[in-house]
């Protein structure tokens, strides 16, 4: 049964910035977060000055200088690529308090941008190396990056469930296909990418090894992006011009910070946190029509599907080998490319927000972000983001508007 706090509150609108993917042209963060912030206040017709709440992994206060705003509700939690779907968490909660009326969510990374700024090289201080504590925990046993530590998750289903490295490719594959109808997607085709266009599960088996079993195929982009959701209470939503989309349940949880102190590697804490967003919104994994999972790789989206209780343990990538998951398919997920195909700038949460509001609000089909096929028929989707080495989970449940 749904509690009081589902749908308070609801998306009014999601814009990004202006150029994403691989700029001509360096561009800063800020930028992004004010080319996005620009865009969904055109979108909605809601102007800057309405917004009363700002949330961001840690840009709230200088955003809100730049903008001339002077917030009743200040937000900064930053605990990786789920914090957008916490931001969506903690901003229902605080219109259904009252406390305030129209939160911004906003996000700019240059993960492309940046690398060139620097000459090059890959960084990774976020993930490893450097002096963060996990980083100095697990850099003696030899983990080192991201891939590095997602690798053990996909060598552990492999060997507690029989599946394979193949197995999981098909994930790459179908988010692949999804791309294939979104023109911003970087993957989209050869004139996007000399690397883009339809894949095979050769081709990701074939790529170049990253950390074994993972290929360069089997992980995320390396991007530049900007988004920026705007949630308001049904009051506000309805003097929008653009529809509502109602966040129904919202959850979160962690697991560990430290990948050493996993207890299985091929469970998350998205299962928590999906128990609480479901109960939120009286519904469940049946009644989801669609799904948006952070796939920072391959591994990461087929395991978090088992958490959301989409699929039997041990058989998450059967939704895209079996073609559930593809355009046509009866639970289509990341219809936008994903993390994989379409753009990842480091933390991927704010595009799993941005392509789940256009999916459920019928504007996938705006002759830039879609061609046909793209654009799916879902009443209700299931959101999940997932920050750090597999650690921290916001899931949330969004449901179109009536």
């Amino acid at each position: 049964m749904a509690s009081g706090i589902s749908r308070a509150a609801a998306i009014i609108g999601a814009a990004e910035s202006n150029e994403i993917g691989y700029p001509e042209e360096v561009k800063t963060s800020l930028q992004h977060h004010i080319e996005a912030i620009k865009n969904v206040s055109d979108q909605t017709g809601i102007p800057i000055s309405r917004i009363d709440g700002i949330f961001s992994a840690g840009w709230s206060s200088e955003l809100a200088e730049h903008l001339g705003l002077h917030p009743k509700y200040i937000d900064t939690t930053s605990v990786g690529g789920c914090s957008f779907q916490m931001h969506v968490h903690h901003a229902l909660c605080a219109i259904h308090a009252g406390v305030i009326d129209v939160a911004l969510i906003s996000h700019g990374q240059n993960g492309w941008s940046a690398r060139r700024m620097r000459g090059g090289g890959g960084g990774g201080g976020r993930f490893g190396g450097g002096d963060a504590p996990a980083a100095q925990m697990t850099s003696a046993y030899g983990l080192s990056g991201a891939p590095s530590n997602y690798s053990h998750a996909m060598v552990r289903h492999n060997h507690r469930y029989g599946s394979t490295p193949e197995d999981f490719a098909h994930v790459a594959v179908v988010t692949r296909e999804w791309a294939t109808l979104n023109p911003r997607a970087v993957m989209h085709s050869k004139e996007t990418h000399e690397f883009g266009g339809p894949i095979t599960v050769e081709d990701v088996q074939s790529a170049r090894l990253i950390s074994w079993p993972l290929t360069l195929l089997h992980c995320c982009l390396v991007t530049d992006h900007g988004g920026a959701v705007l949630i308001a209470s049904p009051k506000v939503a309805g003097s929008a011009r653009t529809k509502p989309v109602w966040i129904a349940g919202a959850g979160e949880s962690m697991s560990h910070s430290n990948i050493l102190e996993m207890e299985d590697f091929t469970a998350t804490s998205a299962m928590a946190s999906a128990e609480t967003a479901y109960e939120m919104a009286g519904l469940g994994p049946q009644d989801m029509e669609m799904a948006m999972i952070y796939d920072s790789f391959t591994v990461t989206s087929a395991i978090t599907a088992e958490m959301l209780g989409l699929a039997p343990r041990g058989e998450g990538y059967k939704l895209w080998k079996d073609g559930h998951a593809a355009p046509g398919g009866k639970l289509p997920i990341n219809t936008n490319g994903g993390g994989l195909s379409f753009n990842h700038s480091g933390m991927y949460g704010m595009q799993l927000l941005v392509e789940a509001y256009r999916q459920l609000s019928g504007t996938a089909e705006d002759g830039v972000n879609g061609v046909p096929g793209k654009q799916t028929s879902a009443r209700t989707c299931v959101v999940n983001g997932t920050g750090g080495s597999l650690s921290t989970t916001g899931t949330l449940v969004l449901v179109a508007d009536d």
